[in-house]
């Protein structure tokens, strides 16, 4: 990902209720309760984690039991301590006490403690970075640091990348939390090559090696509440190693894994992204800004999501007002205009009959009278004056050149260009004289487009004429 174009757009649940998911995840909620049971005679060691003596007492007051216990009251522990829930008063005689944050579980704002609850994933995605060290323990005791090709800011790059697709899969989508995807595929997404065809063996290995990889973080991610996870089905593993696993089909997929980011979880990677210089937009940061930010910031969001957002601006304002400022901010000649008056329209249409003064104030308008008539066309109002034949030639130019700028050679707009040559007799005769700044452009983007051989040549002899002219 390019931290200089912004990402998708992304449809965010309320900080309160996010908040409210986060004290209720596994690790936050055990976090907390440690912090409480410290007291005086609670001691640490060096790193500031509990001394062994005090761990099985952490794991009973967690209720925690089996082979795991120790190990998760341990993390619930360094959580606390990371996220300022408890603060080691004294490092030689390892002493703690509650930490600032603790008040804030109960008596902050929510974003209070989405704050606590960031710092308790840094401390998860941490963890889950580092690898498995059973096994790596030798005679006396030490771990076998040259048995371990391990690569700490390689293993933290491969972890943010497949969180970072994850996102990328999520945003932009109709709903807060996304379809699960299936364990293989992202994988695959920081692995195979985008321009590979068939996946040599080598790579399919790599594949399956970060699956196993992601699998055994993803278990840690899930109790922080930054995903949902479906884990590998262990009888796979098992067949796997008997023999190579044969190729997926849809009904056996969910077998290798299913992961989605949780609404929280989709809170929590945004706020990582801003905080690594990405541009990560969320639905309703233009809410209180002018139509011009609105309209030139929408201007690539998907359907869905640009109509969220322009439904919350034209939530905080009177309609009819409403309307004149989106139309002031549609006009210009820059090359961003074209696609403004599409999402200026748009906007328009929901807006609803109050807006018509405001439209019929621009009939006379270069720029905006074409966009008015078909406005008022489609509300039903009476006295509509007929466009003139140059404006319906100018509305069509902009038309498609917001197209091109909104989805480029899509199969829609492949149509439109069709449709546009056959319903007008001598349309590009007189198409190319039309006064617009992207006239060439759309005039090649036709030639480009059009099935027809014939017709795609009047259009690019069109464009040079265009041309020609605005050289003149």
């Amino acid at each position: 990902m390019s931290d200089s174009s912004p990402l998708p757009p992304v449809r965010l649940h309320p900080e309160a209720e996010l908040a409210r998911d986060a004290l209720s995840t596994p690790l936050l909620s055990r976090a907390a309760r440690l912090a409480r049971w410290a007291g005086p005679d609670t001691r640490v060691d060096a790193g500031g984690g509990l001394v062994d003596e005090q761990v099985p007492a952490a794991a009973e007051v967690l209720g925690l039991s089996g082979d795991d216990a120790a190990a998760d009251a341990s993390e619930a522990w360094r959580v606390a301590v990371d996220a300022g829930l408890v603060e080691v008063v004294d490092e030689e005689e390892g002493t703690v006490r509650a930490g600032g944050d603790l008040a804030l579980l109960t008596g902050g704002s929510p974003q209070d403690v989405l704050a606590v609850w960031l710092a308790a994933l840094e401390t998860v995605l941490a963890d889950a970075s580092v690898p498995d060290l059973d096994g790596l323990v030798d005679e006396d005791g030490e771990v076998d640091l040259s048995a371990l090709d391990w690569d700490p800011e390689a293993e933290a790059e491969f972890l943010d990348g497949v969180l970072g697709n994850l996102y990328l899969l999520t945003a932009g989508g109709d709903t807060s939390g996304g379809a699960p995807v299936p364990l293989p595929a992202l994988a695959a997404s920081v692995i195979v090559p985008s321009d590979m065809g068939e996946p040599t063996n080598d790579v399919l290995e790599q594949v399956s090696d970060a699956m196993m990889r992601l699998d055994d973080q993803f278990r840690m991610l899930q109790p922080v509440g930054l995903v949902e996870y479906q884990p590998v089905d262990e009888a796979l593993m098992a067949e796997a190693d008997e023999e190579p696993a044969a190729p997926l089909d849809e009904t056996d997929v969910s077998r290798y894994g299913m992961v989605r980011l949780t609404p929280l979880g989709l809170y929590g990677m945004r706020a990582r992204l801003l905080e690594a210089g990405f541009q990560a937009p969320a639905v309703g940061d233009l809410a209180d800004k002018g139509a011009d930010a609105l309209l030139d910031g929408t201007a690539t969001f998907p359907p869905a999501a640009a109509q969220a957002e322009t439904e919350q601006w034209l939530q905080r304002r009177e309609p009819l007002a409403a309307a004149r400022e989106l139309l002031a901010a549609a006009r210009g000649s820059d090359a961003g205009a074209p696609l403004r008056r599409l999402r200026c329209q748009q906007a328009l249409s929901l807006v609803g009959a109050s807006a018509e003064p405001a439209l019929r104030e621009v009939l006379d308008d270069a720029e905006l009278g074409g966009l008015a008539r078909v406005w008022l066309t489609e509300h039903g109002a009476v006295d509509v004056p007929a466009p003139s034949e140059a404006m319906v030639y100018w509305l069509t130019i902009d038309t498609v050149a917001a197209q091109l700028a909104a989805e480029g050679n899509s199969e829609e707009l492949r149509a439109l260009v069709e449709g546009l040559a056959r319903q007008h007799g001598g349309f590009f005769e007189a198409v190319w004289r039309v006064d617009h700044p992207a006239t060439a452009d759309v005039l090649e983007a036709m030639g480009r487009l059009h099935p027809d051989k014939k017709v795609a040549k009047e259009a690019r002899k069109a464009a040079f004429k265009a041309r020609s002219q605005q050289g003149g």
